[in-house]
């Protein structure tokens, strides 16, 4: 027995997994496969004849609707992740691609839209950002994760703590992690730079002042030992502070009392510091530049955050963690970094670290126009430098130069700085060993004795 086309195309339909549907030019339903019914929970007989908006009640149906604009513009739309409405009222994550309908001639009759469910994908993503997420610190590398479970034991005490890292290593988030998990998290968290301010402003911010202790102060002023009262106390870039202010400091942290200036009345200072420095904090003591009866007040628990190029495995999570935040901030749908920008991210050194990185995606999350960024999109001094982390006076990121070769330079460059071992290579190149071995066959490494 012949089909009829119509019934043989809605066979067709019913029996792709993604969901299709086509409207007319008035932007009306005409089809609806049995994949659309799954996802919207909306039956057929219900969808035929009604406005699509009302079906989907999409996330871009009021002012940007990718339909409209491949019917107005003739241009498909392909993989733009939006959320739907479904029958239920919840917000489903759909992948869209557009196209318009057309009569054998070419006129156009209406439009199509296919919409793959992503809410597996989410879940996903979310149990993994899960497992390597910790308060807003993202990473996989085993010595950070041994540092959030100290962080766990740290936290429930009263300590002091010391947090040890270079510039843009996360040592504020550290900090907030460790309030949000202490007895005192519905207190205040409260923070100053220690470096950011010269001497005598600094005391009077931690300490405040009285009313006349000075030719300005016109009415008393809280510090903020005062006003991280029952909280925490952050005391960032601490190797910064004086002489001077090191002796006031003591006796708070020996005595747990403070006078404000211009004040004969001690007050005491309910208050957990941790603190913060970029410092070798040993060798300034060593050095004479930091009282060592100090050192050893705030060095009861140290923490040392490793730099981002100790652990390069964490590039690809936080990459992606930066670009769907700048996605949400500036109205952006970039999906990923392409293979050549992840090679170049990967090769470089983050001298200023998370912040750094961090700095970059922002800038790339502006100047890219389309879905992926690419090594265009990423500031300049990244893309002058090879992957090997080199100069390129030798011109081997010239035009001519191809990304494959970039690849096999970054490539044999981590497998010569672990000596060979493939699965340390892989572990610092955040991927499997598998795809390590892959890569060296197409890139046509072989291997060299160590």
């Amino acid at each position: 027995m012949t089909l009829d086309p119509e019934k043989q195309t809605q066979i067709i339909l019913d029996s792709i997994a993604d969901g299709v549907f086509t409207v007319d030019l008035d932007w009306r339903i005409t089809s609806f496969n049995k994949a659309a019914e799954k996802i919207t929970g909306i039956k057929k007989d219900e969808a035929i004849g009604r406005h699509c908006w009302d079906v989907f009640r999409a996330s871009i149906c009021e002012a940007n609707c990718s339909l409209k604009q491949t019917m107005e513009s003739g241009d498909p739309v392909v993989d733009e992740a939006i959320f739907i409405v479904n029958s239920e009222g919840e917000r489903v994550p759909v992948s869209i691609s557009t196209a318009l309908l057309q009569k054998p001639e070419g006129t156009v009759i209406g439009g199509v839209e296919s919409f793959r469910d992503l809410s597996v994908v989410e879940e996903l993503r979310k149990a993994l950002n899960e497992r390597h997420s910790f308060f807003d610190i993202i990473s996989k590398n085993e010595e950070m994760h041994r540092l959030f479970q100290v962080l766990e034991q740290v936290a429930g005490s009263n300590s002091t703590v010391l947090l040890q890292g270079e510039s843009g290593t996360g040592k504020e988030l550290f900090a907030r992690a460790i309030h949000s998990l202490s007895p005192r998290k519905n207190g205040p968290l409260v923070t100053i730079n220690c470096g950011a301010l010269p001497d005598s402003l600094l005391e009077s911010e931690l300490f405040g002042y009285k009313a006349g202790a000075f030719t300005d102060a016109r009415k008393d002023k809280a510090g903020r030992f005062a006003l991280a009262e029952k909280g925490t106390l952050f005391l960032d870039e601490i190797g910064d502070i004086s002489p001077a202010l090191q002796v006031r400091l003591l006796r708070v942290l020996q005595d747990r009392i403070y006078e404000p200036l211009g004040s004969t009345k001690s007050l005491k200072a309910d208050v957990r510091i941790v603190a913060a420095t970029n410092h070798d904090l040993e060798d300034l003591v060593a050095k004479g530049q930091f009282r060592q009866d100090l050192y050893y007040r705030i060095n009861v628990v140290k923490l040392s955050l490793p730099p981002l190029r100790e652990r390069k495995e964490d590039i690809p999570l936080l990459a992606d963690h930066f670009i769907r935040k700048y996605n949400r901030l500036n109205q952006k749908d970039i999906k990923r970094l392409s293979p050549e920008a992840l090679a170049l991210l990967m090769a470089h050194d983050f001298p200023g670290n998370v912040r750094e990185l961090e700095n970059v995606l922002e800038y790339a999350s502006v100047v890219c126009k389309n879905s992926i960024v690419g090594p265009e999109h990423l500031p300049g001094y990244l893309v002058s430098t090879d992957a090997a982390g080199t100069d390129q006076a030798d011109g081997a990121m010239d035009r001519d130069s191809s990304w494959e070769e970039i690849e096999k330079g970054f490539v044999l460059a981590a497998l010569r700085k672990n000596r060979w071992k493939k699965a340390a290579t892989a572990h610092e190149l955040g991927i499997h060993p598998t795809t390590l071995w892959r890569k060296m066959k197409r890139l046509r490494i072989k291997a060299e004795v160590p």
